[in-house]
C-alpha cells in the first residue's frame, strides 16, 4: 500500500538507508547546489564572478561560476558538452556538477590509469553520457585524444588543469571551439610578468621541484593567450586558482576585466619542504622559494629566472 500524505513511506526510507554514505551525501549535494544554482538565476545582484559562486564538486567556488556564466553566454543543448583534463578520480572537478545536475554530455583525461578506472566504477559513469580516457597529455597529442573520443566543434566548456603544461595545451587545441574556458593559473608569478614554465611534454610538477609551486602560467600569460585565441578575461575564483574565459562572440552583457584587475593573491599554502611535508609557506615568500627556476616569457619568447622576470 502506498503511504498517505500523513505516512511516511517506510520502504524508501529503507532503501535510502541502506545506501553507501558517500552515495547518500552526493545525492544531497546535487539537490543543494541544485537549489543554489536556481537562485543564482533569480539574482539580480551579481556584479563579479565571485558573487556568483557555490561549491557542489569542485575545489572550490567554480560550480557557481561555471552556472552563472552557462546562463549568461546561452549554452545551447548542442552546445552542452565539456571536456576536463587533470581530473584525478573525479571526485572533485570543474564539471561533474553539470553532469549530473545539467545532464551534460562530457569527456575526461587523467595520467593515472586507476584514477580512471575509479571513475568507470561509479554510478555516475553508467547513469550519464562521459567518457573517461587514461592519457599523458602534451601539446602534441591534445587534439588526436579528443578527435578520436569523438569530440570536435562547438562545445560549452573546455576546463583545463594539468598542473603543468596548462598554457602551452591550452594554446594548441584547435579542434574543438569552446564558448566558456576555464584554466588554472598560478598566482605566485604575480600579476604583471606574461610568464610560463618552459614547455616540456613530461613536466612533472613534484619533479620539476619539491616546493610544487612552480607549475602552469601567471595571469598575464592567459590573458594575453585567451586575446590571441579570440577570448576575454572575465576573471579569477576568489582562491586565486582557477581563471575563466568567454569567446568574445558569447559575452553579451557579460564585462572583460584586465589581468591586473582580474588578480587575486591566492593564500592556498601547498607548498612542500624537501622531505616531501607541507611548509606552509603564504605570501612574498613562495616567490623566494622557487625565484632560481626558468620561465618564459610567453610574448617574446626569452627563458629567464623567475626572480628576475618579476
Amino acid at each position: 500500500m502506498p503511504a498517505t500524505p500523513q505516512q511516511p513511506d517506510i520502504a524508501a526510507l529503507l532503501r535510502n538507508a541502506m545506501l553507501p554514505v558517500h552515495k547518500r551525501l552526493s545525492d544531497l549535494m546535487v539537490l543543494q547546489g541544485r537549489s543554489l544554482a536556481v537562485a543564482n538565476q533569480q539574482r539580480t545582484d551579481i556584479q563579479s564572478l565571485h558573487d556568483a559562486e557555490f561549491k557542489v564538486f569542485s575545489q572550490f567556488g567554480e560550480d557557481g561560476i561555471l552556472q552563472y556564466l552557462i546562463k549568461e553566454t546561452n549554452i545551447s543543448p548542442e552546445e552542452a558538452i565539456f571536456i576536463e583534463f587533470g581530473v584525478e578520480n573525479y571526485l572533485e572537478s570543474n564539471t561533474r556538477f553539470l553532469l549530473v545536475n545539467n545532464n551534460w554530455k562530457g569527456l575526461v583525461f587523467d595520467g593515472s590509469e586507476q584514477n580512471i578506472e575509479t571513475i568507470k566504477s561509479q554510478d555516475f559513469y553508467w547513469r550519464n553520457d562521459l567518457t573517461a580516457i587514461h592519457a599523458w597529455i602534451d601539446r602534441d597529442n591534445i587534439n588526436q585524444l579528443i578527435e578520436s573520443a569523438g569530440f570536435n566543434g562547438e562545445i560549452g566548456l573546455l576546463s583545463v588543469d594539468i598542473d603543468g603544461n596548462d598554457y602551452w595545451v591550452w594554446q594548441a587545441i584547435t579542434v574543438v571551439n569552446p564558448v566558456i574556458v576555464a584554466v588554472e593559473w598560478n598566482s605566485v608569478f604575480g600579476a604583471e610578468a606574461a610568464i610560463s614554465i618552459p614547455y616540456d611534454p613530461k613536466f612533472y610538477r613534484t619533479d620539476a621541484h619539491y616546493s610544487n609551486l612552480y607549475y602552469g602560467a601567471s595571469i598575464s600569460a592567459f590573458e594575453y593567450l585567451g586575446k590571441q585565441k579570440g577570448y576575454s578575461l572575465l576573471g579569477s575564483n576568489s582562491a586565486g586558482n582557477n581563471l575563466f574565459f568567454v569567446r568574445n562572440d558569447r559575452l553579451g552583457n557579460l564585462r572583460p576585466l584586465t589581468a591586473k584587475a582580474a588578480f587575486v593573491e591566492s593564500h592556498i599554502r601547498e607548498s612542500r619542504n624537501e622531505q616531501g611535508q607541507l611548509s606552509f609557506i603564504s605570501g612574498k615568500y613562495r616567490q623566494k622559494e622557487i625565484e632560481n627556476q626558468q620561465v618564459t616569457n610567453v610574448i617574446n619568447g626569452k627563458m629567464l629566472a623567475l626572480g628576475v622576470a618579476l
